[in-house]
């Protein structure tokens, strides 16, 4: 059964630039290389939540969880980590549309 890996996170403000170029130019890729398929990301503008969410698919929770296990994903973890603050995430099963 398919899941979702949602990721939530705030950036840091003295990393907003770095934030973006990382973001784009490894993230994402890094993300896609591990099997995962972006989603959706979303940004709050107002309010007390988190300030970015990150929706992904994987096809299982097991080859989530492998993946999220891995030393590639840990190497892009802790190079995003030097951008945010409070990253969280949780693995659903997938159902269409925005999922908290």
């Amino acid at each position: 059964m398919p899941v979702k890996i949602l990721m939530t996170w705030d950036i840091s403000q003295e990393n907003e630039q770095k934030y973006f170029e990382f973001v784009i130019g490894e993230f994402v890729p890094g993300v896609q290389r591990l099997g995962f398929h972006p989603l959706d990301a979303w940004a709050t503008l107002y309010g007390d939540y988190p300030q970015i969410q990150v929706g992904m698919m994987a096809p299982d929770a097991e080859s989530a969880q492998e993946a999220l296990n891995s030393t590639a994903w840990i190497e892009l973890r802790e190079k995003l980590f030097e951008y945010i603050d409070d990253f969280s995430y949780k693995i659903v099963p997938a159902r269409s549309g925005f999922q908290f």
